[in-house]
């Protein structure tokens, strides 16, 4: 899922922007903080926004003049052949220009929202306008072969040259190219490999599927080596490559990963009898009339009449992202994490940790809500979408890794319990941790050693508990709890800090930092003998100093620290 970027300056924009946004159900209105109150997701700079979103890859649509985002965007201009499309739309609708990204179907772009506009695409390619499409972008399913020699093609073409068609290709007979049957220059639609010639513009037609057959001793190296090997002797050309089709039993994702690196095709899982041949499978998925090209005992290479959809065959490999949206606040939210979550089409978690990444969710991304006691069961169903081809974002506060929902995950993952799990991308997105955005609001209270105890008794006993409490206390180390307290569980954070005291001074400095980075954040400083359950709830974290921590005042902030030193 790729989100494209609706950009919007103030909210008088915002009536175009939804009306963009209706027809893009992948995009997201991003709005200028102070300025704008409906936008999907707010930014306080609009240069460094946009120069973040294009050279992430994401289409712009600015709601903007077009100078404003050109001058944006002149620092980072460098290869026309990866820029993503850019368009301006004027703020009463009344044009759209496209402005950067004809290869990544920018003047299309244009055209689809002028007429959901009822405006004017203003489109100002020479060979759009003239012969009604853009050669150095051909639609989905074909790959232009040789771009460094497509320029001066197209050049004479619109000098007068005439061009013939050599294979099939059903848009180019829409176009306005000057067609004559015995012209010496030709527009090649092929899947055999070519060499670039001054004459001739080739498009490879993504119309191959490889196919791999259930197998013993299935070895992922040789299987490659055998794939290189059949292309080569076929002069097949790896750009025509729609997909690699192959039986799940054979997969996991470092098998995945290497074969989809090796020919950068989408991988698609399929369910077969056992007993099926490799062309077996290539005739019941891509129909009875195709032809095989090459073959051996395992592998097939089959070719369609037309280009292979791959999104409609078999099934897509899933993915698990486990995200940290740090505490809270958009600022620390990393851009991976941000990325994870507009790409996923499924986000499972907590609801309240669900709340608060919904600023970033795409309208296509389903929601599923879960209590905040059922970790296992949550990282299952997890799972098993992810096993059935979607892409799931598993959604924590903080860092996923810190008393949060990875542990889960890799807890149920251990039991293979189901098969197809094996074949998951697992990712850990980090996010910056509570005790971290604790620390920073008031200086560097875990500046020197430190450790991290839940007190929490659900998951171990008390006693654990109070043994490395303990031991911390007689460490020395400057200690962060997590779960001081609950509605249930008022007294072990009173009994922990009566076992600090046999070891720490009454005047300690205890961190209560509470909400960090949300609505009714509160920071207070106390001693360790004043630190009662009263004065904390769930969503704090309490930072307790060691020996050697400092406070002290300076430009009229309170400082706390723990010397590098000891």
């Amino acid at each position: 899922m790729t989100t494209i970027a609706i950009v919007i300056l103030n909210e008088l924009s915002f009536a175009t922007a939804t009306q963009v946004k209706q027809c893009l159900p992948d995009s997201m209105i991003y709005g200028l903080q102070k300025r704008t109150e409906s936008a999907d997701q707010t930014y306080q700079d609009f240069g460094e926004t946009i120069r973040n979103l294009f050279q992430q890859g994401q289409t712009i649509i600015g709601i903007c003049s077009a100078g404003i985002l050109i001058r944006a965007l002149a620092p980072v201009l460098n290869n026309k052949w990866q820029e993503p499309a850019v368009l301006a739309i004027a703020e009463d609708s009344s044009s759209v220009v496209p402005l950067l990204g004809s290869l990544q179907g920018a003047n299309q772009l244009a055209q689809q929202l002028a007429q959901v506009l009822q405006s004017h695409a203003a489109i100002t390619t020479t060979g759009a306008i003239r012969f009604q499409t853009t050669l150095l972008s051909p639609p989905s399913g074909y790959q232009l072969a040789f771009p460094a020699t497509a320029k001066t093609f197209i050049a004479d073409l619109l000098n007068g040259q005439p061009v013939r068609i050599e294979g099939q290709a059903a848009w180019l007979k829409t176009t306005r190219l000057p067609f004559d049957p015995e012209a010496t220059y030709c527009i090649q639609v092929t899947h055999q490999l070519q060499q670039p010639q001054p004459q001739c513009l080739t498009y490879y037609s993504k119309n191959i599927g490889i196919f791999i057959q259930s197998q013993d001793n299935f070895d992922i190296s040789e299987t490659i080596s055998a794939i290189d090997h059949l292309l080569s002797d076929n002069q097949i050309a790896p750009d025509a490559i729609a997909l690699i089709g192959m039986p799940f039993e054979l997969t996991n994702h470092a098998t995945l990963q290497a074969i989809a690196a090796k020919f950068q095709v989408p991988v698609r899982l399929i369910r077969e009898s056992p007993t099926a041949t490799a062309s077996d499978q290539a005739r019941r998925i891509l129909g009875s009339d195709i032809q095989i090209l090459a073959a051996n005992s395992t592998i097939a290479i089959a070719i369609a009449e037309e280009p292979i959809q791959p999104e409609i065959i078999g099934q897509a490999c899933g993915r698990v992202s486990i995200v940290g949206l740090g505490p809270g606040s958009a600022e620390w939210l990393t851009p991976e994490a941000r990325q994870m979550l507009q790409h996923a089409t499924d986000w499972v978690g907590y609801k309240t940790y669900l709340n608060l990444a919904e600023p970033w969710r795409s309208p296509q991304t389903q929601r599923h809500d879960s209590d905040n006691r059922v970790e296992l069961d949550r990282a299952r169903y997890a799972l098993d979408l992810a096993a059935i081809g979607r892409q799931v974002a598993v959604i924590s506060s903080g860092d996923p890794g810190i008393y949060a929902m990875a542990a889960a995950v890799f807890e149920v993952l251990e039991t293979a319990e189901n098969l197809d799990w094996q074949t998951l991308d697992i990712r850990i997105c980090p996010g910056i941790s509570a005790m971290q955005a604790a620390a920073a609001q008031v200086g560097a209270p875990l500046g020197h050693d430190f450790c991290t105890i839940s007190l929490s008794d659900i998951l171990k006993p008390w006693e654990i508990i109070a043994e490395r409490i303990t031991a911390a206390a007689q460490a020395d180390f400057a200690i962060a709890f997590y779960n001081p307290v609950s509605q249930t569980r008022r007294w072990q954070l009173e009994a922990a800090r009566d076992l600090l005291l046999a070891w720490r001074s009454p005047e300690t400095p205890v961190l209560l930092a509470r909400n960090i980075g949300r609505e009714k954040q509160s920071i207070q400083i106390i001693d360790l003998s004043e630190l009662s359950a009263d004065l904390v709830d769930m969503n704090t974290v309490v930072l307790i100093g060691s020996s050697k921590t400092r406070q002290f005042e300076s430009a009229g902030r309170h400082w706390l620290y723990t010397p590098r030193y000891y």
